[in-house]
């Protein structure tokens, strides 16, 4: 008997499965990139829905956001048009670890998104559950619905995120669910295993919600956004009133509730198998954990302005009801509060890495890629990063092109996906600026900077915003040129303004570039020192001032990645078998053969393989060069 009763009449380029939010940047690049896309989700009401956090950013995770902006997607532009509230985190720190971070309103966050999608050429969006995969001879060549219809496609974009298999968890009570108790995709694990994929469970959770109207916010801190900021590069800043978000926090009484019902905990009765993510626990973790810790801190973050609901920001968890009313009514200002959903644990199906290269292609099917949660992440941010690569390599390999693959050097996204090859997380990966070997020259404010001119060469960077760029570009030079070419002279007047500022003494004279690399002084102090500064827009001067004042950082870190691309530039044959390799240790062989690296940098990387393993690398394709030099020697004579 068929697997499918019927085949649908188009067939497409690119098909993918999944309209999150590493569906949606998969299927818009696609179609933009001029290829025919169709874009299947098991539910149209929740197209890039947030079933977590009604917010984006935060450091890191902002950095991945603006990164996808350069590059032409979408996620930024559609965070500014439906943001009630944004913040930059970290601002007494360094200018690499500063992260927006941004309050939406998640309903029309979904809404807008699904209408970028709906209006996209060569974009077909439908509604259907996938639950197998048509492959040939180790070739994908489509995907097989519930309802048994075969939709042919040449390529193939996995974005399921947390509904394989999910099973949502509160208390006592487990049912199978993807989040926010939508139709899960049970089938289709089965069909990833049939073709030989291993599959790793995993765990997130989310907290409850509150309604609104039954919190005492006058008893609480509160927390308002900031003027001129956006995700976007092409964006303005958010104007109008901003909606504030409030401060609370557990305390004894809090932890006293959670230990004795401990025994009701799923996570420690054993009633969770999958694996949570360490950097985001539920709160019965942290106090279980953390026993000395006497208060946890907690934000409550609106969920939109059509709707009174609450996000309780860090108070993940999968406790029964009636003990969560409990504890959340411990919590200053929520005396009274009611839950208008309660938190929940869900269980879910993803891929265990080592079975996709750093393209998102999976190497056991070909045309077959994954992205987003499905490849062991965590985050909006950090899905739609994949979504994007996933989409254009794709792309790439339909125009016989050369694949994208973005260094560590260059962005978080390529941080990100070279990781989730290389060093097998064993829990949902959360990107922070910690992880990044190069971040000063990583910063979210030069993403476009570092990005754009390759999304301009991909095809997905239009005109106007490309023209956009060319402007930024041209200005940031203008003033530099400025700024080296204008000095001045070491004045009664000047130097008195120099000690008003704290910025020391001036002896002779000097240029106007010299003068803003002191500490304490920032470009709009110069208007005071020379006439006529020229006036340029804030995004402007803070790359100058950021160049200025890190001239020798930043060097420093160029001169790191020109070393570190030693390596990386030292790419090793695809089809080099390590079993073979005689020097090699034998958790190296096993390590490299698993991974399958691109280069010796990519090696190094991988846990278990050693420098000596390294230097046995490096040997080996010296010989190899001198061999295939010796051939060409002889052919030549």
């Amino acid at each position: 008997m068929s697997k499918y009763f019927s085949t649908y009449p188009k067939e497409y380029d690119v098909i993918v499965v999944g309209a999150g939010h590493a569906g949606s940047e998969a299927s818009l690049a696609a179609a933009r990139m001029g290829f025919d896309v169709l874009t299947l989700t098991v539910n149209l009401d929740h197209v890039a829905f947030m079933p977590c956090n009604p917010s984006l950013g935060g450091p890191g995770k902002s950095h991945i956001v603006r990164e996808i902006d350069a590059l032409g997607g979408e996620m930024a532009i559609n965070m500014d048009e439906t943001m009630t509230q944004i913040r930059m985190l970290n601002t007494s720190k360094g200018p690499a670890v500063h992260g927006l971070r941004g309050q939406s309103d998640k309903v029309k966050y979904h809404q807008r998104m699904k209408s970028v999608l709906e209006n996209q050429e060569n974009l077909d969006l439908k509604q259907a559950i996938v639950e197998d995969l048509e492959v040939e001879s180790g070739e994908v060549k489509g995907v097989i619905t519930k309802t048994g219809i075969l939709y042919k496609g040449k390529k193939v974009i996995l974005t399921t995120g947390t509904f394989l298999k999910g099973r949502i968890i509160i208390g006592e009570a487990k049912f199978n669910s993807g989040p926010n108790q939508q139709y899960p995709a049970n089938k289709l694990s089965n069909a990833l295993k049939k073709l030989g994929f291993n599959l790793l469970r995993f765990k997130t959770g989310t907290p409850p919600r509150v309604n609104g109207r039954s919190i005492d916010f006058s008893s609480l801190e509160e927390q308002s956004g900031e003027e001129g900021l956006s995700f976007s590069f092409l964006s303005d800043s958010l104007k109008g009133e901003q909606d504030s978000c409030w401060l609370t926090y557990s305390n004894e009484e809090t932890h006293e509730i959670i230990r004795e019902n401990e025994d009701r905990t799923p996570l420690f009765s054993g009633e969770i198998d999958g694996v949570g993510p360490r950097y985001c626990p539920s709160i019965e973790d942290k106090v279980i954990r953390f026993p000395d810790k006497e208060r946890h801190q907690f934000f409550l973050e609106p969920e939109g302005r059509g709707t009174k609901e609450f996000y309780i920001s860090g108070f993940s968890t999968s406790l029964p009801l009636d003990v969560q009313i409990d504890m959340v009514r411990t919590l200053k200002g929520m005396e009274n509060v009611e839950i208008m959903r309660p938190g929940y644990a869900i269980e879910y199906d993803c891929v265990a890495s080592g079975q996709f290269d750093l393209t998102l292609e999976t190497r056991l099917v070909d045309g077959l890629y994954t992205a987003g949660q499905l490849n062991g992440t965590s985050g909006y941010e950090e899905a739609a990063g994949q979504g994007l690569i996933a989409a254009i390599n794709a792309v790439r390999s339909l125009q016989n092109k050369e694949p994208i693959i973005l260094k560590r050097s260059e962005s978080y996204i390529g941080v990100l996906i070279d990781e989730l090859v290389t060093k097998e997380p064993r829990e949902p990966y959360r990107m922070m600026t910690s992880r990044a070997e190069h971040r000063l020259l990583l910063r979210q404010d030069n993403a476009d900077q570092r990005l754009t001119p390759l999304g301009r060469e991909i095809g997905l960077v239009d005109d106007k915003r490309w023209e956009h760029y060319q402007n930024k570009i041209e200005q940031i030079n203008e003033l530099r040129e400025y700024l080296k070419n204008n000095r001045i002279t070491p004045t009664k007047e000047v130097r008195d303004i120099l000690e008003e500022l704290s910025s020391g003494n001036l002896s002779k004279p000097a240029s106007l570039e010299k003068i803003l690399r002191r500490p304490a002084i920032e470009y709009k102090d110069l208007s005071r020192l020379v006439d006529d500064l020229p006036e340029y827009p804030a995004e402007i001067t803070e790359q100058i001032e950021i160049s200025v004042k890190y001239e020798g950082y930043i060097e420093r870190q160029l001169k790191q990645v020109k070393q570190f691309d030693k390596l990386e530039n030292k790419l090793l044959p695809e089809d080099i078998n390590y079993q073979e390799l005689d020097n090699l240790r034998q958790e190296a062989r096993e390590k490299l053969n698993k991974v399958k690296p691109r280069s010796v940098g990519q090696a190094s990387r991988i846990a278990g393989v050693s420098p000596a393993d390294i230097q046995v690398l490096m040997i080996y394709l010296e010989k190899n060069r001198k061999n295939k030099q010796k051939v060409n020697n002889e052919g030549e004579k």
